[in-house]
């Protein structure tokens, strides 16, 4: 579970809880507000579950394609340690042409030892991302949870490499 404790700082301003920390202006462009958000969309790393693939690596990853950071908002490492490296109404980069109404979480992994497309979710991932699932479902009711690969007119590799919306 995560371990959320209010108030939090973010940017140097206090934030009593998390219907604040929606409503707070972030950085960058923003969608246009909490009811925008219909999609909770997962992605997988695309990365052997042998292989270890940190936030930093993602972030050079990711800012190497061109991003100014990370395109997802939230990361899953195999132990279960989640980074957040965009704000929550915040546009993210993680599947055109939905940004601009979607969360993006991925989850790290993705691929077996052999690089086949594989549910590769540790114990740890498993209970962070339902974690982090239902308190995403909580703040934006009206989402639906659902893996790149299920969304029309995304790219048509397998990530997730799992079905997201019978899961969470």
């Amino acid at each position: 579970m995560t371990d959320d404790r209010y108030p939090l700082t973010v940017g140097g301003e206090e934030v009593p809880g998390e219907q604040a920390l929606l409503a707070r202006v972030e950085d960058g462009e923003l969608m246009g507000g909490p009811d925008s958000v219909r999609y909770l969309v997962l992605h997988c790393s695309a990365t052997r579950c042998t292989q270890d693939y940190t936030a930093e690596q993602l972030l050079h990853d990711h800012r190497a394609r061109g991003f100014r950071t990370v395109g997802y908002h939230f990361y899953v490492r195999r132990d279960g340690s989640l980074t957040q490296h965009r704000g929550l109404l915040e546009v993210g980069a993680h599947c055109r042409p939905y940004n601009r109404c979607s969360i993006g979480v991925c989850y790290e992994g993705g691929l077996d030892a052999q690089g086949r497309p594989a549910d590769t979710r540790t114990p740890a991932q498993t209970e962070r991302l339902t974690d982090l699932f239902a308190r995403l479902r909580r703040l934006f009711p009206q989402a639906v949870v659902c893996g790149h690969r299920d969304l029309p007119g995304t790219s048509p590799k397998a990530c997730p490499c799992l079905d997201a919306g019978a899961l969470f």
